[in-house]
């Protein structure tokens, strides 16, 4: 099956849903190449990004699944290859 890359940037605003994310990604963790968390302490949020080397549905459905959490934003973009 043919794999895209893509980084997937993620907004976490609420805290107490952490956990939920870092399951998810630990789910699709044979897909991804890295991540890098940030914290924000002073505007209470983390930002997340994460590479990802994966068929299209499977990207689209880790950015699904993130963005339907209550509190997170999930966006992606593809490369052109």
């Amino acid at each position: 099956m043919e794999t895209r890359l893509a980084l997937i940037s993620i907004i976490v605003e609420n805290r107490e849903v952490v956990e939920r994310v870092n399951g998810l990604l630990s789910q699709f963790g044979d897909y991804i190449i890295g991540r890098m968390g940030i914290p924000y302490k002073q505007k209470s949020i983390s930002l997340i990004s994460v590479a990802i080397d994966a068929p299209s549905e499977i990207i689209n459905s880790l950015t699904g699944k993130l963005g339907s959490i209550r509190g997170v934003t999930a966006k992606t973009l593809f490369n052109k290859i």
